[in-house]
């Protein structure tokens, strides 16, 4: 059997050495399909990745509760109630739910920030708990920290900054430890997130965030409502259930009906995330179909090819059957050629797309570029799978039908033949 199998590969190797004008456009055609189908997918799985994440970065796999007004009337009371969210909604959330994992208040409120009376910017100021840096992915760099519980406790004047407006105030200086005035109050600045991708936002990005104890906000800034509640269930699978479960906690206590959709409102990153994907699961089969076209069109060209092989060797294959080769011997002979025509194209086109993505994924791109939305590009198990079973697939197509055609040929008849 190996020895039937290396006489193949020899045949066909003398035929790409004497035909090698053809050789050459046709394995060419299979690279180029392949290093299309590669790169569309992993161009696409790169960016699939980066704006899933630059979603989740604005709230990882978080459920965002707004208070509404009432538009129901409940117990008495009339609609048309306002619903202020407070603080304390967060512990009663979290002591009344066992699904729920995080949950933090959130005020907000765009104050001027200052630093020596040298350098001052805007900046949108909000109070949290320390659960806000897992639920928002706002880590810190080395060096520095998040708010802790202590913070909270004793409503220090502690700020986190984002890295944008931490460079607008501090330049090359290290903000760790420095004392900048928020809204004419001294703060001392514990840490700094570092640069991330955001392609979701609310009030601006996390980069220009400035986070303070919620506590040492209400101190400073009195005020009736926070600004929504963040709440991360444990599982992700769960969210509607823990919805449900936050407005019926909710509207125990604000006195609303629990089939009232606007008293309380919810911004589901979890169900953002979802819709994303099935989006993007779309663009990557869109892409896969284009790709794979390109390829079939190679296929095609090599099914043409092995048609002119047949007819050229038509006294050969008539031999052969003279000599006693069986039909399946002419078929298995022609689909192995397909099969390393269409192999070593598609070997050749995997090695070039692997090397534009390793070379792509090594380019220095800065933060302010716009490649960065684009993401790495990707090349995955899925990719791999799926572009060897097109190629088997073109592989068949292209040497099957040429191979029958040169079975059915008889002795006498490719004797003949001129």
């Amino acid at each position: 059997m190996f020895f039937r199998i290396w006489l193949l590969i020899q045949e066909f190797w003398h035929d790409m050495k004497t035909q090698k004008t053809r050789a050459f456009l046709t394995t060419f055609s299979v690279a180029w399909g392949t290093l299309s189908v590669i790169l569309l997918l992993a161009f696409g799985e790169g960016l699939e990745h980066q704006m899933v994440n630059g979603q989740l970065n604005n709230g990882d796999r978080i459920i965002r509760v707004y208070g509404g007004t009432t538009s129901i009337v409940h117990q008495g009371l009339p609609k048309g109630r306002d619903i202020n969210l407070r603080a304390e909604d967060a512990d009663l959330l979290k002591r009344s739910i066992p699904e729920i994992d995080l949950v933090s208040p959130a005020y907000g409120q765009r104050v001027p920030v200052e630093f020596q009376g040298n350098s001052t910017t805007a900046g949108y100021i909000v109070g949290a708990n320390p659960a806000f840096e897992t639920l928002r992915r706002m880590y810190p760099v080395a060096g520095g920290r998040f708010l802790n519980v202590t913070d909270v406790e004793q409503k220090r004047r502690v700020v986190f900054l984002g890295n944008e407006i931490a460079k607008r105030l501090f330049g090359e200086q290290e903000p760790i430890g420095q004392r900048i005035d928020i809204g004419g109050y001294p703060f001392k600045v514990v840490g700094v997130m570092p640069h991330k991708f955001q392609n979701s936002m609310s009030n601006g990005p996390d980069n220009l965030r400035v986070v303070i104890p919620f506590t040492t906000f209400e101190s400073i800034w009195p005020r009736r409502g926070v600004w929504y509640l963040a709440v991360k269930p444990r599982n992700v699978k769960q969210n509607m259930e823990v919805r449900a479960r936050i407005t019926e906690v909710l509207g125990s206590k604000y006195r609303f009906a629990g089939t009232d959709d606007r008293a309380v409102s919810y911004w589901d990153q979890i169900e953002n995330e979802e819709e994303m994907r099935k989006v993007f699961k779309g663009i990557q089969i869109f892409m896969a179909v284009v790709g794979g076209m390109t390829l079939f069109i190679a296929g095609v060209g090599i099914a043409n090819i092995m048609y002119v092989v047949v007819k050229e060797r038509t006294r050969e294959i008539g031999v052969k059957r003279a000599i006693g080769a069986k039909r399946r011997h002419i078929v298995a002979a022609f689909v192995m050629e397909s099969f390393l025509v269409t192999g070593l194209g598609g070997l050749l086109g995997t090695i070039g797309a692997l090397t534009i993505i390793g070379i792509v994924s090594l380019l220095p791109l800065s933060e302010s570029q716009a490649t960065e939305m684009l993401g790495t590009p990707t090349f995955s198990p899925g990719i791999a799978l799926f572009t060897i079973l097109v190629l088997v697939s073109i592989g068949l197509f292209a040497g099957i039908y040429p191979a029958r055609r040169a079975a059915r040929i008889e002795p006498v008849e490719a004797l003949r033949y001129e």
